[in-house]
């Protein structure tokens, strides 16, 4: 169960639990693998668009003036879908929006719900709010039925299960699924084969559906979810109700602007031209698919993280997940050291953001999660800015701080050194003392509290002469 909106109960700090994931030579072979081939294929995908640079600033533009008229939008996509015969309701935070969902099935005498792929569902902790509840919660998207029959948790946003390699998949499947034949062997074509046998009677059975959407149409109160496997057409068709879950930031004003979102996700996400399977739904049709459409419009901190000026280009995030497979920190520790429903560079911004405490240990945590190499920037199709909000949120972090913190009274000291000239220069003939300790031009060793530092990386060794001393000795100045 979620600790907070979108973190992870018991989960350390990132520099904690990174210290683990490095430890996993396996997971960074199945991670580097994994992240070079769609990092590869993306690249390629994009290489075919002349017009790639004015696609982002287009996307970029569509999202930014739809958050600035957030609420506008919002009452007409309500007016809209309720128009169609569905019904809206809107949850404040995560506790609300499982309060709502269970609440609806139980009222169709469910116990049992079939879902979409949703990272607003596992924010929310949907499934173990149903569990408690009494309903169980059925992920068919194939990486996320992996992760949820290995009781283990997702690691990255498009690919849940990225940090299992075939015969981990296959050792998994052996053991939880009943169905699995004993010899079912490490191949893709078998596993996915064993896992659409294993949902087929899930599917054919299920009176309701629980989803996600990519995006929300308020013109015409239309949801959409793009997927690869089918999977999610066979939810959003077949039971008699379906419920999805949408962050409000998921909203566009008219078709016009999908034209845009649907040339740039694809290609960031699965390197593919457009999506294999496109549903989209506008309230309830009689005779086609369910009777019954519920929209549950979730803030859980999206309206705060909207009110900074700053922070709020994390909205713009379309869930690609292009930004984790060109991010040299994600690449090394994978998406379970976050610990965080949002992994990677756009869960280093969305996810404290969320959260709304920085005290939050794990959560202050995440914006050192970076080299800010600015990758993620060049990646992005909606072109946020990640670098820029991670020290916009690591200075927000530090002011957060007593004034008593290590830090501060460090950087209290700091200031008194730069202000006073004398103080200055005697500090550089410390530092000079120091420098001859040196070997090879680095101290990889310093005493605690400097020993923080020296374990992960080393310091350039201060010259033994400042360059004051050699102007004073050169020229004789006073």
């Amino acid at each position: 169960m979620a600790r907070n909106p979108v973190t992870w109960l018991g989960t350390p700090a990132f520099p904690e639990a990174a210290h683990t994931a490095l430890a996993d030579s396996q997971l960074r072979a199945n991670l580097r693998r994994a992240t070079h081939t769609i990092r590869d294929k993306r690249a390629a995908a994009v290489a075919e668009l002349p017009d790639w640079e004015r696609l982002r600033r287009a996307g970029e533009a569509i999202k930014d003036r739809t958050l600035a008229r957030l609420d506008t939008h919002l009452e007409r996509l309500e007016a809209a879908v309720t128009a169609r015969g569905g019904t809206v309701h809107w949850a404040r935070d995560a506790a609300e929006a499982n309060a709502i969902v269970l609440r609806i099935v139980r009222a169709q005498g469910a116990d049992e719900v079939v879902k979409v792929k949703s990272m607003a569902t596992a924010e929310i902790g949907l499934n173990e709010a149903l569990a408690e509840g009494g309903v169980t919660a059925v992920e068919t998207d194939l990486a996320e039925l992996i992760v949820q029959l290995g009781r283990d948790r997702p690691s990255h946003i498009l690919v849940p299960a990225i940090h299992r390699n075939r015969a981990e998949i296959r050792d998994v499947f052996r053991r939880e699924m009943p169905d699995a034949p004993a010899d079912l062997p490490a191949e893709p074509r078998a596993l996915a084969e064993a896992a659409r046998r294993h949902l087929r009677q899930r599917f054919l059975g299920a009176r309701v559906a629980v989803s996600g959407a990519n995006f929300a149409v308020a013109d015409t109160g239309s949801v959409m979810v793009v997927e690869s496997e089918g999977n999610g057409r066979m939810c959003l068709t077949l039971p008699e109700t379906l419920i999805t879950v949408m962050g409000i930031e998921k909203l566009v004003p008219s078709w016009r602007d999908l034209e845009v979102f649907l040339q740039l996700l694809p290609r960031s996400s699965t390197a593919e031209r457009m999506n294999p399977y496109t549903s989209v739904w506008s309230g309830v049709t009689p005779g086609d698919g369910p009777r019954a459409f519920h929209l549950v419009l979730l803030d859980n901190g999206r309206s705060a993280t909207l009110a900074d000026p700053v922070g709020r280009q994390a909205l713009r995030c379309i869930r690609c997940s292009a930004c984790l497979n060109v991010c040299p920190v994600y690449e090394r520790t994978g998406g379970q050291a976050y610990g965080s429903v949002y992994p990677g560079p756009i869960g280093a911004i969305l996810t404290p953001q969320l959260v709304g405490d920085p005290h939050d240990k794990q959560a202050s945590s995440l914006p050192y999660a970076s080299s800010l190499c600015g990758a993620c920037f060049e990646a992005c199709p909606v072109r946020i800015d990640i670098p820029a909000v991670l020290t916009h949120l690591r200075a927000r972090a530090v002011e957060a701080k007593p004034a008593a913190a290590p830090e501060a009274l460090a950087m209290a000291a700091l200031a008194r050194v730069f202000e006073h000239p004398r103080v200055y220069e005697r500090a550089q003939r410390a530092g000079g003392l120091l420098g001859r300790l040196a070997r090879d031009g680095t101290l990889s060793r310093l005493p605690w509290p400097g020993s923080r530092w020296s374990t992960a990386r080393d310091l350039p060794a201060p010259p033994a002469e400042s360059f004051r001393a050699w102007w004073r000795r050169r020229e004789g100045a006073s």
